[in-house]
This record gives C-alpha cells, sequence and structure tokens, in this order.
C-alpha cells in the first residue's frame, strides 16, 4: 500500500509549522517521496513507520525551507555564542556521507536516527551451483 500525506496528522504531530501552508507541506511531501519511496517497494515494510518517516522528512524539509518562527534558522550545531553585539558561531556535525544533510534539523537528525536499520549492509545469496 502507498502511503499518501495525511495533512491533518501531520499538523497535529509538528503544530510548530501551523504558519507553513497546506500546498507548501504538500510539496514538501512530493520531495520527501525522493528520498523514501511510500510505495510497497519501499525498504520500510510497514507502511505506518513509513508515514512518520516520511513526515519526519516533511518537517526536515519545511525546516531548512523556511524556520517555524520565520526565519531561516541556524543550520549546524552553535559552538560559541556571545552576548554583546549578539553573535553566534556555528559547525558542522563530523557525520558520514548524507548525514551531514539531515543533521542540519533536529528532524532530519530524528529520520537519520530512525532509519539506521535500513542503512546496513545486507546480504543476498547468489546462485548455488549442483555439480
Amino acid at each position: 500500500m502507498t502511503v499518501s500525506f495525511d495533512l491533518a496528522a501531520f499538523r497535529v504531530r509538528y503544530p510548530e509549522f501551523a504558519s507553513v501552508s497546506d500546498a507548501q507541506l504538500n510539496a514538501f511531501w512530493v520531495e520527501a517521496c525522493l528520498y523514501l519511496d511510500p510505495s510497497d517497494a519501499s525498504l520500510v515494510a510497514d507502511p505506518a513507520q513509513r508515514g512518520l518517516l516520511l513526515n519526519m522528512l516533511v518537517a526536515h524539509i519545511a525546516a531548512l525551507s523556511k524556520g517555524a518562527d520565520g526565519s531561516a534558522g541556524i543550520v549546524g550545531r552553535i559552538n560559541s555564542a556571545t552576548e554583546g553585539s549578539v553573535s553566534v558561531g556555528t559547525d558542522s556535525l563530523a557525520l558520514p556521507g548524507t548525514a551531514a544533510w539531515y543533521s542540519q534539523t533536529r528532524y532530519g537528525l530524528q529520520y537519520w536516527a530512525a532509519t539506521a536499520p535500513y542503512r546496513t549492509w545486507r546480504y543476498v545469496p547468489g546462485y548455488s551451483r549442483n555439480a
């Protein structure tokens, strides 16, 4: 069963995106489906879990596009801060491969952690030759 976007469930789980339009969230869903297949061909067999993961991706993409408070938000881990004349320094976490992209928001990091079982090596045995 192909998972489709449940806008009402997304808004309940992620109320911080109340200011993001339905049209934008639907567009983010389409984009999220580029990263995780919503169909039965997905590595994630359980449709309920697949829907949760896709919603995490929608939140991640929405946060990258525009923060819930209307700003673009800070990307990366804060490594320094000052108070007089306000300054904030950030750096990215030293993560392998595409993890750096997901680490830009808390939603992406949640997705990355939740999908760890799907990034492991899988052995598929070949044909056995009978002599």
